[in-house]
């Protein structure tokens, strides 16, 4: 067995490492639960329709069929939809942008501060006026993230100014021959 030189032999002392900060949680997003209206009415009004429907019909079998068609319309437009909603998140921490979708498939994308990117806000005018939006954060290198319906899109959005505008590295003329850099924060 070869012995392998340990990870604390490759660090500088203690007196010349980098101060790195803790990463921290600043926010976790969801889409705007407005998306859940519609749904929402359909549990209230499901229910009801069924038991009216129930009530036209003397045949046990037809009973059957109705709550069968009211179960499915539940999975449909109740269940998917609230489901759908759940799985898509934000997060927010100093160090990065955390997107995460899906349920059977996921995606999870992740955009560092450091690396600089460009952010913009849309709004509908509908968004305008639950003061949600959609947040486009472009880095240049790869497809664009778009966070989409995030409530508070303005706070958002000034966050994610700030949080890159700390995280770039600032070089300082004492670089010279050790090569390091002090990030700003």
């Amino acid at each position: 067995m070869a012995d392998y030189p340990s990870a604390a032999a490759s660090l500088p002392p203690v007196g010349e490492r980098p101060i790195v900060p803790t990463e921290r949680v600043v926010a976790r997003l969801r889409p705007n639960a407005r998306a859940l209206f519609l749904p929402a009415l359909a549990l209230v009004a499901l229910p009801g329709l069924t038991v009216f429907a129930v009530s036209l019909f003397a045949e046990t079998w037809l009973h059957a069929m109705i709550v069968l068609l009211a179960v499915l319309l539940f999975v449909l437009f109740v269940l998917f939809p609230y489901i759908a909603w759940l799985n898509h998140r934000c997060t927010i921490t100093t160090r990065r942008v955390i997107a995460r979708r899906g349920f059977f498939v996921r995606e999870r994308r992740e955009i560092f501060h450091s690396r600089g990117y460009h952010v913009t806000l849309k709004q509908s005018w509908l968004q305008s006026a639950f003061r949600s939006g959609d947040i486009h954060i472009s880095s240049g290198v790869e497809k664009p993230l778009i966070l989409r319906d995030l409530p508070g899109a303005d706070q958002v959005l000034e966050t994610l100014q700030e949080l890159i505008e700390r995280n770039q590295v600032v070089l300082t003329p004492q670089m010279g021959s050790t090569g390091s850099a002090t990030t700003a924060f």
